[in-house]
């Protein structure tokens, strides 16, 4: 019975493992440690035990097609590899290129194996090349979609970073809204303040929007959605920043805040809480 081929090519890549992961170090280690992303030795202990997980399925596989159940350790760790490498800052070509750059010190151990047997040689290399070749595609999936997962989560973190709510006063929280107010950050914003008024008890809040560029029809329902969430929760909302362009637009769109107070700057809207909460601010006389 003929040897099958997976056997054949694991027979000669182990026999020269040594070898094998000294050429692959010096043909592509220069280029992994170039931008500094990494140390040498978590380098080094990539290459080396990718080499070990791949030479030890390769004779327990009966194909060479890298998305089937056998190749599932060699997937692991590289979809452990791609993440972590989206993690510190490598491209989707320089994670793809770790597997791409073991082709050549393989098809060179090949081609000393099987110099008299041009055939065979042909055969087996190509189907190193297609495996490798899915592998290397595989990584840089894994690679986009962990890097998609980081954008998404900095996003989220931003949208909560740029809608904080301070507590000015006793009962008194405040809102600055900077930037556009879209349906996803009305959601966060909305989050943000009632959980807030639960945390502080406060009976008012103040929504400053003079950070926010436009005011169309979606952002004044969006603002309208807080107030109204707000209201069930026992507080209610004064809306600043209202400047002479929006107060037009707003009566343009005709959007009704009539049961909304507004003011025109964050300090009218704060003394106008005060005096709902019964509390005043007085300035010290100046020495005689």
């Amino acid at each position: 019975m003929d040897t099958p081929e997976q056997a054949r090519i694991a027979d000669v890549l182990g026999q020269q493992r040594d070898t094998l992961l000294t050429d692959w170090l010096r043909l592509h280690l220069p280029n992994a440690l170039r931008r500094g992303l990494a140390m040498e030795g978590e380098v080094r202990e990539q290459f080396t035990t990718f080499l070990a997980v791949f030479l030890d399925t390769l004779p327990n596989a009966d194909t060479f097609d890298a998305s089937r159940p056998e190749w599932e350790p060699v997937r692991a760790f590289l979809a452990e590899m791609s993440a972590h490498r989206a993690r510190q800052g490598y491209t989707p070509v320089e994670t793809a290129t770790f597997v791409f750059s073991l082709k050549e010190p393989v098809y060179a151990r090949l081609r000393e194996a099987y110099a008299g047997r041009p055939g065979e040689l042909a055969e087996l290399s190509w189907q190193v090349n297609l495996l490798l070749d899915g592998f290397g595609l595989y990584t840089t999936d894994v690679f986009q979609r962990s890097r998609e997962a980081i954008i998404a989560r900095q996003q989220e973190e931003l949208l909560e970073l740029s809608t904080p709510v301070v507590q000015l006063w006793e009962g008194i929280l405040a809102l600055p809204l900077i930037g556009t107010l879209d349906s996803s950050r009305t959601q966060v914003v909305m989050e943000s303040l009632l959980q807030k008024i639960v945390d502080t008890g406060a009976g008012l809040a103040i929504i400053d929007i003079t950070g926010v560029p436009t005011v169309d029809t979606l952002v004044a329902q969006h603002l309208l959605k807080t107030v109204a969430a707000a209201r069930l929760m026992g507080a209610d909302c004064i809306i600043s920043g209202i400047r002479p362009q929006i107060a037009q637009t707003i009566v343009h769109l005709g959007v009704d805040l009539t049961n909304v107070t507004t003011k025109s700057t964050l300090a009218d809207a704060f003394v106008i809480a005060l005096q709902r909460i019964g509390a005043t601010i007085s300035t010290p006389k100046a020495a005689a």
